[in-house]
């Protein structure tokens, strides 16, 4: 989830998303936050929004893989 969006960023888009898979009963959706910021108030919002992961920008793909075998993704 890249947290800089327009019209909704990602940490509000995180919320929405947690606040509909409680409302529906659903599994919970894995979010990863991907952003520019490596400010630990920022980082810590991601997760205080309900984001699960956090890879600062720019990242190489065999990162992304590697958090994608930390989470039991790949």
């Amino acid at each position: 989830m890249d947290c800089m969006m327009p019209v909704m960023d990602g940490l509000t888009a995180t919320k929405e998303i947690r606040r509909w898979e409680k409302e529906v009963g659903s599994g919970k959706i894995t979010i990863i936050a991907l952003t520019a910021s490596v400010l630990e108030e920022d980082i810590q919002n991601c997760f205080a929004a309900g984001m699960d992961a956090y890879l600062p920008k720019p990242y190489k793909s065999n990162q992304l893989f590697e958090l994608f075998n930390e989470l039991k993704l790949a």
